[in-house]
């Protein structure tokens, strides 16, 4: 029996390394060159000599930056016969990363046409190379307990990249998740920020990557960087649409700017009075509710949206506390009685098809609620999109349209929108994050327009 485990041991390390230099032979024949924007050739040489420790990487929509870093990762744990390089990928949101990091790795993984070479495992997220049993492993950072003892099963992280690195909560918060993985990790390890600039120039992420630091290296590029080709017609056509209608939201989202001056989330937003002629001339109506519980108001929105000019309108407002469903849904159905459609529409969420009336979106956390409002008359009272990272896309939706707001109709929502801005930690640095306060209106608006919100899907950045 000693003998046949010896030769089984025997039999499995020549399999390993007939594999080894198969995979060898294969990758000398590879240029991941050949898959790597222009731009980007030089930062890449960079990496390759091991010239800097931290590369930041802001950047606008389209520009590549998230393909540059996986295709960087996998090529750097292939190219080590060793086995002894892995990496670490972080977001902030545990339940996004399949659809994005992870997803990304498999892109570029795929785009080597070296698939045969990986091992995917979903639980936990990892990939596995299979030559040499190197991994690339993938955290959330929303709960601290699993950034305690992180390491590879062999060996020391290689790579740790901070994908959309401006979602982590400050600077502190980004050392110490960075501390944990340098902590008995060599000298050689490399950290790629990757993130689309948030809009204030006064936020954290923004002043962090311009602070000087010798070990760093801070590479900005936008679509205009990246071959037309690569993008295709229809995604050039969007980012020119955009630039004609809404030069602001465009040099933010396509080219990567912070446009904003200060801590204001909606650095579009217009307080002033929405004349009758205005109203007049408006087409389409939409309308959200966000449920009141005990000090909470229920509050109750109605805008109409410009699609051509990415207007928003407010145009009335229910802002009461101690409210019940019956009186909500009362109140409700007067302002929203002509608010119809003369063709049908396929709702995103349900699946069901509209025609009669506008749809009422309400929060998806409160079923019994809407239920209520259906149930006091409000047939078009359904829920609205719900997915991890709705709240963040519907925010970063409204950011990028400008927004009117008339003090006369609409006091409570012009208070909120005019006095929401990005908080600040102890030193006085400006995140990311946004107060989870005084945002009835804010959140009311966010569902109202939930099928505009989700009737381009894909198009994030």
């Amino acid at each position: 029996m000693y003998y046949d485990r010896l030769k089984s041991r025997v039999r499995a390390s020549s399999i390993a390394k007939q594999q080894q230099m198969e995979a060898r032979a294969l990758l000398d024949n590879i240029d991941v060159k050949q898959h790597i924007a222009p731009c980007y050739l030089p930062l890449h040489e960079d990496i390759k000599a091991g010239q800097h420790r931290f590369y930041n990487l802001p950047g606008g929509r389209g520009s590549c930056k998230s393909s540059f870093v996986s295709l960087e990762i996998v090529d750097g744990i292939q190219s080590d016969p060793t086995g002894q390089s892995n990496a670490i990928v972080f977001r902030k949101v545990a339940g996004t990363m399949r659809d994005s990091v992870f997803s990304q790795i498999a892109w570029a993984i795929d785009m080597l046409g070296v698939s045969h070479l990986w091992k995917a495992t979903v639980s936990p997220m990892m990939y596995e190379y299979r030559p040499t049993g190197a991994q690339i492993l993938f955290r959330g950072l929303d709960d601290a307990s699993k950034l305690k003892s992180i390491k590879p099963r062999r060996g020391t992280f290689r790579f740790c990249w901070f994908e959309e690195f401006s979602e982590i909560s400050g600077p502190n918060f980004a050392r110490n998740v960075l501390q944990s993985v340098m902590r008995g990790q060599g000298t050689n390890l490399q950290v790629f920020r990757s993130f689309n600039p948030p809009i204030s120039k006064a936020n954290w992420a923004n002043q962090f990557v311009a602070e000087p630091d010798a070990q760093g290296i801070t590479f900005h590029t936008t679509y205009k960087d990246i071959p037309a080709e690569w993008l295709g017609e229809a995604f050039i056509a969007e980012a020119e649409r955009l630039e004609a209608v809404n030069e602001q939201a465009y040099r933010h989202e396509y080219l990567g700017e912070a446009t904003g001056t200060g801590a204001e989330v909606f650095p579009a937003l217009e307080v002033r009075e929405i004349t009758a002629e205005e109203v007049a001339n408006m087409e389409y109506f939409f309308s959200g509710v966000d449920f009141g519980f005990a000090a909470d108001p229920a509050c109750f929105i109605r805008c109409s949206y410009n699609r051509k000019h990415e207007t928003i309108y407010i145009l009335n407002e229910i802002y009461k506390r101690g409210m019940s469903n019956r009186q909500l849904a009362e109140e409700i159905a007067p302002l929203v009685e002509g608010d119809t459609k003369g063709s049908s529409y396929l709702s995103p969420v349900s699946g069901l098809c509209f025609q009669d009336h506008s749809d009422i979106y309400c929060d998806a956390a409160e079923p019994k609620s809407i239920a209520d409002l259906r149930d006091h008359g409000l047939k078009q009272a359904r829920a609205c999109h719900k997915e991890p990272g709705c709240v963040a896309y519907r925010v970063k939706w409204l950011q990028h349209r400008r927004i009117v707001v008339d003090p006369a109709r609409t006091p409570n929502a012009a208070r909120e929108f005019a006095n929401y801005e990005y908080e600040k930690d102890k030193d006085g640095n400006m995140l990311s994050s946004r107060p989870d306060r005084d945002n009835h209106s804010i959140d009311s608006l966010a569902y109202a327009l939930d099928r505009e919100i989700y009737r381009k899907r894909g198009q994030s950045a």
